[in-house]
């Protein structure tokens, strides 16, 4: 019998093996770690990390604005996946909107699923929408493999993904209970927001009253409503009001399977340090001031919160910079998905929270929140998809190195901590340059 021929062995005195860092030689077999090994194991022809270096697993990013087709001008799956790669991310889940057509029913999603094919750099799947014209036909987008069902609970910014109703809502959690669907919430209340409106201007914290954390809080109680009398399940999008916290912690004490997610954007940046007219911060809901910020910070440290995403969600510099530094006119989403966990480490660092911790939030909890169990961990049978990051390498973020298809963000300009030196999809290395590797997810049975 032959000697077994492993494709690749990556070997470093800091791999993250079991929520640890430890020494070990990590073996790949035909895209999927065949063991964990001691370091000692490594052989001589072995990719060995830098001593600065740490082998983490592929982060799994849960909510993504790819926007191809119909706005790629905004983005596509090429510059995505591209800007994914370069920040460690090795799965994809795209949003059904800002696409025209959005992924609301079968048909759509084939073309989502055509356009993103040959041009995904990584591992990519699919949610599906839940609008009004789209409910009481959710479950044959289930069946094709979409990993759940997004809903807006207030206007979503573009016509063609209106939001549910309160009444829909609760029909949405009716149809969706009856197989088990999953139901994503941007929760929102319409009606806060409509008492709220003012007129617009530079001042960030005009547009901060224009959406207070009461409209989340209003919101997430109709999900756990609804929640309480199916019984189904629901994930609440891009928290941002630490009012809300409470509410979801009882949720989840009195049983009720609800999650929650947080954005790098809330974790890093604060109220007072946005400059008037600085629309590059906009987003929906908004970040808010430095005690909230401190508080979802406890939030994740005590599990109420579950995972770390981008809420990648870019558009063309016109729209971004639209009226002028006026918050109220500008397009509301923050192009993050390239640097979201240098910058979330940079501040997790800061705080004495460890990278362990911070990395689980971005693979671990991401991977299965989405159903995914090949992915997120450095373990055998897993899928090796795995990033090496330099946690002490200092960096400023300059546009000229973003991936993204426009490039604006709000990172730009910004001193962090922590470099993603490359990135592995299956086992072998990301080459943002070559023919796309990355594969079509669908939900697991």
């Amino acid at each position: 019998m032959g000697v077994p021929v492993t494709d690749l062995v990556l070997a470093g005195d800091r791999v993250l093996v079991d929520g640890a860092f430890r020494p070990a030689a990590v073996f790949v077999d035909a895209g999927r770690i065949s063991r964990v090994g001691l370091l000692e194991e490594a052989p001589a022809d072995a990719v060995r990390l830098a001593p600065d270096e740490v082998l983490l697993p592929g982060l799994v990013d849960t909510h993504v604005h790819v926007n191809e087709p119909g706005r790629t001008e905004w983005e596509g799956f090429r510059t995505a996946t591209a800007a994914a790669a370069a920040g460690g991310v090795t799965t994809v889940i795209d949003m059904p909107l800002n696409s025209i057509p959005p992924t609301i029913d079968v048909p759509s999603l084939d073309v989502k699923r055509a356009a993103a094919a040959p041009a995904a750099l990584v591992d990519i799947g699919f949610w599906g929408g839940a609008v009004p014209d789209s409910l009481t036909h959710l479950r044959p987008l289930w069946d094709e493999g979409v990993f759940g069902f997004k809903c807006f609970l207030a206007p979503s910014g573009v016509d063609e993904f209106p939001h549910l109703a309160r009444e829909q809502l609760d029909a949405a959690l009716d149809e969706l209970a009856a197989f088990d669907g999953l139901l994503i919430v941007h929760a929102e209340d319409p009606d806060v927001l409509i008492r709220h409106a003012n007129a617009g201007g530079p001042h960030y914290p005009t547009f901060v009253e224009s959406r207070p954390e009461e409209a989340e809080t209003t919101a997430i109680e109709a999900v756990l409503d609804g929640l309480r009398r199916t019984g189904g399940r629901a994930h609440i999008l891009h928290l941002s009001a630490a009012a809300a916290v409470p509410l979801i912690r009882a949720a989840k004490a009195e049983g009720l399977r609800v999650t929650a997610e947080t954005c790098p954007h809330y974790l890093v940046f604060d109220e007072e340090h946005i400059p008037d007219g600085a629309t590059q911060y906009k987003c929906c809901p908004p970040i808010r001031d430095a005690a909230n910020q401190d508080a979802l910070w406890a939030a994740l440290l005590d599990g109420t919160i579950d995972l770390v995403v981008s809420d990648h969600s870019p558009s063309t510099a016109e729209r971004k910079f639209a009226g002028a530094g006026d918050f109220q006119v500008a397009w509301g989403g923050i192009s993050g998905l390239q640097f979201g966990l240098p910058a979330v480490w940079t501040e997790a660092r800061r705080r004495g929270v460890p990278l362990e911790h911070v990395v689980a939030w971005f693979s671990r909890n991401t991977a299965a929140f989405a159903g995914l169990p090949a992915k997120g961990s450095i373990a055998e049978g897993s899928d090796a998809d795995l990033a090496v990051f330099a946690p002490e390498a200092p960096h400023r973020i300059d546009a000229a190195e973003l991936r993204y298809r426009n490039r604006v963000s709000a990172y730009i300009g910004h001193d962090l901590v922590g470099v993603v030196r490359s990135t592995y999809l299956a086992g072998e290395p990301i080459d943002i340059g070559a023919t796309p590797r990355g594969r079509l997810l669908t939900r697991p049975v």
